[in-house]
């Protein structure tokens, strides 16, 4: 995620990302059962309840929780001359649906000075975000390593968009009735070998503001595009997966968007963001993302 250098306007950002954030909480305070669904903790391996459970036998109350998350969200804008890549209106189509879902299992392709309201707003879920760019990894976790990220890898390059898109019905692997993400050698826009925590879960919202996608040596976001996709029609749960695309007025970002989330899926958009409603396998064609 690119993010926006504002020295001049810091205070503006700060009281705009809280309120946000704030307003967020206040809300949902007010929605029945908020009380009961602040306390149903996205699903665990089993790994991961052995080690959490032995850090205390006195578990955080979710107030707890949300009261950590927003310190250290203002903490972070109040201390840095950032402001996120997308707009308020953009992020505020994804506040809607993450007020609807939370607690959910959220996965953001990018990591970037925002990556810390994101998380603010999932308190009780599982945020994991991944990023591509070592250097900026590495930054980014230095300076608010409370975040759940990942650095990955893509075999792609945004130069070879157009021969994917192209060629991708030639190998069934690629396809809904076929395809897969994890282990699929065979497909060349499957993000194969991804972290385990990638295919561990089935998430609820994925958002793809990355990788890079801006010069021909970049990986391009063809492969998080049909992943995305491939995973929301690969859902065993109930319900459709939220999926969410920045960007968009780039060609690569519009053209992969049109094959494999499809028109049809869109639900909203504003600037530069699309959001996608993709049912799963069952309510579609198995050999067409149509």
């Amino acid at each position: 995620m690119t993010m926006l250098l504002m020295p001049e306007k810091p205070c503006f950002m700060l009281v705009s990302v809280t309120a946000l954030i704030t307003g967020f909480y206040l809300i949902s305070s007010f929605i029945p059962g908020t009380e009961n669904m602040m306390n149903l903790v996205c699903p665990l391996g089993s790994s991961e309840q052995s080690s959490s459970s032995s850090i205390s036998d006195m578990p955080l109350s979710p107030s707890s929780i949300i009261s950590a998350e927003i310190s250290k969200t203002i903490l972070h804008y109040a201390t840095n001359p950032v402001v996120p890549q997308q707009s308020k209106a953009e992020i505020s189509i994804s506040l809607a649906v993450l007020l609807r879902r939370r607690p959910c299992n959220f996965l953001v392709f990018g990591l970037g000075n925002d990556s810390p309201m994101w998380a603010a707003f999932n308190p009780t879920g599982y945020t994991l975000f991944l990023e591509e760019d070592l250097s900026w990894y590495n930054k980014v976790m230095k300076d608010t390593p409370f975040l759940n990220a990942k650095y990955v890898k893509y075999s792609t390059k945004l130069r070879q968009a157009d021969n994917l898109l192209a060629n991708y019905r030639k190998e069934p692997k690629c396809l809904p009735k076929e395809g897969y993400v994890k282990d699929n050698r065979n497909c060349k826009l499957a993000l194969w070998n991804m972290p385990e925590e990638v295919y561990r879960r089935e998430w609820d919202l994925i958002m793809v503001d990355a990788p890079k996608g801006y010069f021909a040596e970049a990986p391009g976001r063809m492969a998080a595009i049909w992943t995305a996709a491939i995973m929301a029609r690969g859902r065993k749960k109930n319900g459709d997966t939220d999926v969410f695309l920045h960007d968009v007025n780039r060609r690569v970002e519009k053209g992969f968007a049109n094959e494999f989330l499809c028109e049809k899926y869109k639900v909203n958009g504003v600037g530069r963001l699309w959001h996608f409603q993709i049912p799963k396998n069952g309510t579609t064609s198995d050999n067409s993302f149509w």
